[in-house]
C-alpha cells in the first residue's frame, strides 16, 4: 500500500483528502504546516507528497525545494492560485505536477495514480541515490544548499531544472542515460519525441560545466542513444 503525506493548513482539506485517498487505498499521513511535515517524513517512509502552495511561516515552494534537496520523493502541488508563474515555479523547484484549486478529488487521484506509475516504471539501476554532495573533476556539487562550485572556488548559478538535471548525471555517472530517462528522473514526465527541451537543457548545463569557455565539459553525447556523464564522481 502506497503511503501518502498531505500537508495543507486548511483541517477541512486535510480531512476530506485523507478520507476520500484513503476510500481509494492509500494510508494518509496529514501536516498543517512544514513543521508537521518535517516530523512525518522522519518517522515514516512516503510514497508521494500533496503540498499545498500557501502555507503560514514556510510556504510550498520553500518545502518542496527543501524536500528536492534532500529527496526524489514526487511532490503535487496544490494553489488556490492559477497564474502560470505559479506553476512554473512549483515545477522549477522540484514538483512532479500542480493542480489548482478548487478541483475534483478524481482529477487529483488520477494525477496521484500517474506520477507514481511514472515513478515506479524507472529500472532499479536508475533509481536515484540518496547524497548530500558530490565531487567530479575538482566541482563540487553541494545538494543540500543547492550550490554548484567551480574548480576555482565560483559558485555557479543553477536553474531548478539544471539542477536536476546535474542530479540524475551524478547520481549515474558513467552510464548512458537516453532522453526519455533523463526526462524521467529529472521531472518525473513522460517524454515525446517532437519535444527537444531536454537537448537545451544538456546544452546549457553543458556549457556551465566547461572549463574557462573551453569544451571539456563531463556530458557527452553518444549518437543514436543519448548522453553520458563522463567523470569519476565522489559521492557523499
Amino acid at each position: 500500500m502506497h503511503r501518502l503525506l498531505v500537508v495543507d493548513d486548511d483541517s477541512d482539506i486535510r480531512s476530506l483528502l485523507a478520507e476520500q485517498l484513503g476510500r481509494a487505498g492509500y494510508a494518509v499521513s496529514t501536516a498543517g504546516d512544514g513543521s508537521q511535515m518535517r516530523q512525518v517524513l522522519a518517522r515514516e517512509h512516503i510514497d508521494l507528497i500533496v503540498l499545498d502552495l500557501n502555507l503560514p511561516r514556510e510556504d510550498g515552494l520553500l518545502l518542496c525545494r527543501e524536500i528536492r534537496a534532500h529527496s526524489s520523493t514526487p511532490v503535487i502541488m496544490l494553489t488556490a492560485r492559477s497564474e502560470p508563474i505559479d506553476r512554473v515555479l512549483g515545477l522549477e523547484m522540484g514538483a512532479d505536477d500542480y493542480l489548482a484549486k478548487p478541483f475534483e478529488p478524481r482529477e487529483l487521484l488520477a494525477r496521484i495514480r500517474n506520477v507514481l506509475r511514472r515513478t515506479e516504471a524507472l529500472p532499479a539501476n536508475l533509481e536515484p541515490l540518496a547524497m548530500r554532495r558530490a565531487a567530479f573533476s575538482n566541482w563540487v556539487f553541494d545538494l543540500e544548499h543547492r550550490h554548484l562550485v567551480d574548480p576555482a572556488g565560483r559558485v555557479v548559478m543553477l536553474s531548478g531544472a539544471e539542477f536536476r538535471l546535474l542530479r540524475v548525471f551524478v547520481a549515474h555517472a558513467n552510464k548512458v542515460l537516453s532522453r526519455e530517462q533523463l526526462v524521467a528522473l529529472s521531472s518525473g514526465r513522460s517524454y515525446e519525441v517532437q519535444d527537444r527541451a531536454i537537448d537545451l537543457q544538456v546544452s546549457r548545463l553543458r556549457q556551465k560545466l566547461s572549463d574557462a569557455g573551453s569544451s571539456d565539459s563531463p556530458i557527452k553525447t553518444v549518437r543514436n542513444e543519448g548522453y553520458v556523464f563522463a567523470s569519476a564522481v565522489t559521492l557523499e
